[in-house]
């Protein structure tokens, strides 16, 4: 097979290309030039951004692709001039997409045919002001399929994981159990989670080109894959440290001023947000042969990736800085808070919505 990957030096493309080259695939990797590819793939360089200019040396290139993979999550319009550029020249385009193409708040188990984000264009360039990501997402999903039919699959995948994470998240719990001592862990422990390892949904791309497959499907775990105490615990373990996890009541977090997701990563408490982005429908991917490894191989190799770093996780440039903040967590701590007994969040805040 021959693979264009559009990306493909960090993260998701950067699984994605390795699970090509592992494959013995002939890659052809397309990125501005910021971080070296892997080796053994054939380099273009360009930016996405720069419309038709920026495409030279794509448009320039001779031959042609049984694949391209995106993942780009930008304003519309570089997904529409890659994909008009390559659509007489590549068998099948698979866009990573996003769940939150779907209008939220997303109910628990929607499936790849619930209601999607309104006004979302693959015209849509950004002169107006920044484009949402959710509009962002759509826009691409609809460039993809305007210029490739039904030879673009829509990946729509949700919390993504695992080595090579550029956002942050995992990294920061890792970094932060390693300094050991007390941690304020968001409880109850047994609040589940969805998500994908990166190098899964990677695997998991190329099958679906190679078996033709077409259409969104919502590429995500079963909802309580893990659960947040054991994706922490496993943190504890593979770092070796004398962290002590202090679960934490939802209702004392917000209180504090912690925010869901950014200043605690991860964690949503259980509300309409807790359900679009750790309850929705994956029975469409999971039948076309999606699966998930366990978290804790996801965790200790996330541990391992880092160490090899330095300890120190790449961060795009495009995303806020996640995690709590250190003087928040010492006022937590001097709280003394605990989960222990408390009913859960859902059931204290039931009909409720938003997240803080």
């Amino acid at each position: 097979m021959r693979l264009l990957m559009l990306g493909g030096t960090e993260f998701v493309g950067r699984a994605v290309t390795e699970a090509a080259l592992e494959r013995d695939w002939q890659v052809t990797v397309f990125h501005r030039g910021h971080h070296a590819p892997p080796p053994g793939v054939r380099v273009l360089t360009g930016d996405r951004t720069g419309g038709e200019r920026g495409l030279v040396a794509l448009a320039g290139h001779a031959g042609d692709w049984d694949l391209v993979v995106d993942t780009w999550s930008g304003v519309p319009t570089a997904v529409r001039d890659s994909a008009r550029l390559l659509a007489g020249r590549a068998g099948h385009y698979s866009y990573v997409s996003s769940r939150s193409v779907y209008a939220c708040p997303a109910p628990a188990g929607l499936d790849e045919g619930g209601p999607l984000v309104a006004g979302a264009s693959p015209d849509e360039d950004g002169r107006d002001g920044d484009v949402p990501y959710d509009r962002a997402k759509r826009g691409g999903e609809l460039a993809a399929l305007d210029a490739f039919g039904d030879r673009a699959l829509l990946a729509r995948a949700g919390l993504i994981i695992g080595p090579g994470e550029n956002i942050g998240r995992l990294p920061w719990w890792l970094s932060r159990i390693a300094r050991g001592g007390p941690v304020i862990a968001p409880g109850p422990r047994t609040t589940e989670l969805q998500y994908v390892d990166a190098r899964d949904l990677a695997s998991w791309l190329l099958d679906a080109a190679v078996a033709g497959l077409h259409g969104a499907y919502n590429t995500v775990s079963r909802p309580g894959h893990t659960t947040i105490g054991e994706l922490l615990d496993a943190c504890v373990r593979v770092t070796g440290s004398d962290a002590e996890l202090r679960w934490t009541d939802p209702d004392t977090l917000l209180a504090a001023g912690v925010e869901p997701w950014t200043g605690m990563p991860i964690w949503l408490p259980e509300r309409e947000l807790y359900d679009t982005l750790f309850r929705g429908g994956h029975t469409k991917a999971e039948a076309a042969g999606l699966r998930c490894r366990p978290a804790a191989v996801t965790v200790a190799d996330t541990w391992a990736w880092l160490c090899e770093r330095g300890g120190t996780a790449p961060r795009r440039p495009d995303r806020p800085a996640v995690g709590l903040d250190p003087q928040l967590e010492e006022k937590l701590l001097a709280l003394r808070p605990s989960c222990g007994s408390t009913p859960s969040y859902r059931e204290t805040h039931r009909g409720k919505s938003g997240v803080s």
